[in-house]
Parts: C-alpha cells; sequence; structure tokens
C-alpha cells in the first residue's frame, strides 16, 4: 500500500466527489498544503474514445497561453545549415549523425527532440530507444518540421506533448500551483478546448467522461468543463 503523508491526508479531507466549475477547482487545488517545491499541475481527461482504432487516437501538442513554468531540454536533428539556428533558439545539442551516435552510446538527458524530414530516415533507428521514452520525433505532435528553429524555441519554452494511453486517458502539464488562478484556469481551458476540437469523428456517445486537475503530491479534484 502506497505510503500517504499527514499533509495529503489533511489536503484528501477536503476533496468529495463533487464536481466543480473550474474557478473553484483551481482554488481547491491552491488550498492545499504547502510543500518544499513549486508543485506542478496536470489536467486529466477521460475520453469516450476506443484507443484499439488508430482513427480514435489523441495525440499532438500545444502552446498554453502562459507556459507551463518550465523551460524544457530540446536536441535537434538536422542538417548542417540549421544547426547554428537551432542552438540560437535554445537547443542544447544539435545536429544529425553525431548526436544520433550519442544517442545510441546511451545518452538521453533531453525532454524534446525535434528533426527535419530531411533526416528523419537516419533518426528513425533510434526508434527503439526513443519510442519507449516517449521521446521519438512525430509530425503528429509537431516535433518533425521542415522549420527546426521555430520548434525547438517553442518546446523549449514548454510546448506540451499529448497522447491518450490504453485507457483513452489524456493528460498534460498545464502550469505550477504558483500560478495565479487567473493563469491556471486559462491554461487548462485552452487545453480541455483543444482536446475537444480533435474530437474523432468515429467516437459514439460522450467523449468527455471525466476531467481532473491535481498536483505532485496533492489529490485530484474533478472539474466541470461542459
Amino acid at each position: 500500500m502506497r505510503h500517504r503523508s499527514k499533509r495529503y491526508k489533511q489536503d484528501a479531507q477536503k476533496v468529495t466527489k463533487e464536481v466543480l466549475n473550474l474557478s473553484d477547482a483551481v482554488k481547491r487545488i491552491k488550498s492545499f498544503g504547502s510543500t518544499k517545491f513549486d508543485q506542478t499541475v496536470e489536467c486529466v481527461m477521460h475520453l469516450g474514445i476506443d484507443p484499439k482504432q488508430a482513427d480514435q487516437m489523441i495525440r499532438g501538442a500545444i502552446s498554453l497561453p502562459h507556459g507551463i513554468g518550465k523551460n524544457r531540454r530540446v536536441v535537434a536533428f538536422c542538417d548542417d545549415d540549421q544547426v547554428e539556428a537551432a542552438k540560437a533558439a535554445g537547443a542544447m545539442e544539435a545536429g544529425c549523425d553525431a548526436l544520433i551516435e550519442k544517442i545510441q552510446g546511451g545518452w538521453s538527458d533531453f525532454d524534446v527532440a525535434v528533426a527535419s524530414p530531411k533526416v528523419m530516415g537516419k533518426v528513425g533507428k533510434l526508434g527503439r530507444l526513443l519510442g519507449p521514452q516517449g521521446k521519438m520525433p512525430s509530425p503528429k505532435n509537431g516535433t518533425v518540421t521542415p522549420d527546426v528553429p521555430q520548434a525547438v524555441k517553442e518546446f523549449a519554452a514548454g510546448k506540451v506533448e499529448f497522447r491518450n494511453d490504453a485507457g483513452g486517458n489524456v493528460h498534460a502539464v498545464v502550469g505550477k500551483v504558483s500560478f495565479s488562478e487567473d493563469k491556471l484556469a486559462e491554461n487548462v481551458r485552452a487545453f480541455v478546448q483543444h482536446i475537444k476540437r480533435m474530437k474523432p469523428a468515429a467516437t459514439k456517445g460522450t467523449y468527455i467522461k471525466k476531467v481532473c486537475l491535481s498536483a505532485t503530491m496533492s489529490p485530484g479534484v474533478l472539474v466541470d468543463m461542459a
């Protein structure tokens, strides 16, 4: 059984099965006991999709109105003529053959990898390494693009990737507990609306079944986003 701290148990007493409006849900999250670090706030949506069907997969990326309160470590797979621009945009490493070799050697100390379509033929060999880590570049989430420097800039600033899991859930970081109530609410609203617009045509019944907000070390709060 997972051990819960005294602080967590006290916070859990503030949570009921009641579904709160977005403003009240954000206030509840921010009312929980403080920790020694600025907790990350995450939004989880349970969707009425069939994850086994390729035409019902939900996957992509979004730049939230107020960022996520964290810079991300980005590497760029690109031709030599884009290396300097990629680094100037914020890439910690950029290039092709040497970068691929470095990763094959076991290095993976980065959060996001973006790539130019021109070099994906070579980058594809890293699928078995980066795929399980969720770091493999893909056109579906905007990490494979001709404009590598722009992608680096967006992801380094906190552009959020997401994809549904086997249970039909999709989640994303939407900020920090230290964010103002308005900024957190605007980020949550932007993410939920983005997912709403991605509703697959093949989906039947209720699309958005449940929305929940939680912080790193705090209980979840149900949100009414109808």
